[in-house]
């Protein structure tokens, strides 16, 4: 009798983990197919079914993957080569993460990512590409290729990715020939472009005009085209840290876009603020070679800003100029001109 009872128990305790599972979105012959497949070397949570952990194991390969994953975490392995016969049965990937693995461009094995028509999240940060993988699926939204090797983007390798929105290629060795209109076309929806830390020596062509946010720090860039931020009509978040910029290479306009929200030039060689735009909320300009006066830093006539707070005030609220060669006092032009600053870092 007691015994009986004890497997009653138990049986009672498999269907309240199994239960809720197969209520969501999994039936239970799916769910049983699942854990009896994973791998010996993986860990297959029963109360998360769908994902499959494979991380720090130092693999050196991948091993087959179970038919119903949809989160694979293969990151801190030894894995040089993404076969398709390990992804052969995994038809419903969402979640791939390679990262630091030793992977080459050689190593992805052609057609192999293409295959995998649900995925969206695909991070390869830390590897050893040499070139943006071809035949992506076109369900991709987030592309995470940081800290490579890269140095060419394939013609035409984002063409029919209409979703994806986030591309991050910083810490590679692209250089201006690289990225161009032809590297970069087929991004019609991208919002974030992470090119930091490459081997540009001017800024990027191509660009969709979606973008939103546009990360440049860490290169060597000396000057921005006058009319260069016409065809990004959306770009709110501008970072340019770490470049070359002299105020001789940034003309007067070609920061008054109505949509840039923060902008950095902290680490450059400028000599005096540029001209920003009205909207502006967030300007880092530390660590360059400025020295401030009053009214050349404001974006409107300080004689036409009255006591109250409307429109016409300029949004700035945090300013950074440390490590440039400017002593306090702060110019009262600048403090009348920027109402609403609530940071200033001098």
């Amino acid at each position: 009798m007691h015994s009986e009872m004890a497997l009653l128990l138990s049986l009672l305790c498999i269907l309240c983990l199994v239960g809720p599972i197969i209520g969501q979105d999994m039936p239970y012959e799916e769910y049983m197919a699942q854990i009896q497949a994973c791998p010996k070397e993986c860990r297959c949570p029963p109360n998360f079914p769908r994902a499959v952990y494979c991380d720090n194991k130092d693999l050196k390969s991948i091993p087959k993957i179970p038919p119903h994953t949809w989160y694979l975490y293969l990151q801190n392995n030894l894995i040089e080569v993404l076969s398709a016969d390990a992804f052969r049965n995994a038809t419903q990937l969402r979640w791939l993460n390679l990262n630091r693995n030793k992977i080459t461009s050689e190593g992805v094995e052609e057609g192999v990512l293409g295959t995998m028509s649900h995925l969206v999240h695909l991070y390869m940060d830390d590897n050893l590409l040499s070139s943006v993988p071809s035949s992506l699926p076109a369900s991709l939204e987030h592309l995470r290729l940081s800290r490579n090797r890269i140095s060419t983007i394939p013609t035409g390798v984002f063409i029919g990715l209409e979703k994806l929105s986030l591309l991050d290629l910083q810490g590679n060795k692209l250089m201006d020939d690289a990225v161009t209109e032809v590297s970069l076309k087929g991004l019609n929806n991208l919002v974030q472009i992470n090119l930091a830390k490459n081997q540009l020596a001017s800024m990027p062509l191509g660009l969709p005009p979606t973008t939103t946010q546009l990360f440049l720090d860490g290169n060597s860039i000396e000057k921005i085209p006058a009319s260069y931020f016409k065809g990004l009509p959306k770009v709110a978040f501008l970072r340019l840290n770490h470049n070359k910029l002299g105020s001789s290479g940034i003309p007067k306009n070609v920061f008054n876009v109505s949509s840039i929200l923060d902008l950095q030039l902290s680490h450059n060689q400028l000599t005096e603020v540029p001209l920003i735009p009205s909207g502006l909320e967030h300007l880092h300009l530390d660590h360059n070679k400025i020295k401030v006066s009053g009214s050349n830093v404001c974006p409107v006539s300080v004689d036409a800003i009255d006591d109250s707070i409307n429109e016409s005030v300029p949004r700035l609220r945090y300013l950074r100029l440390d490590g440039n060669e400017i002593k306090p006092p702060i110019p009262r032009d600048v403090i009348l001109c920027f109402r609403l600053l609530r940071s200033i870092v001098i």
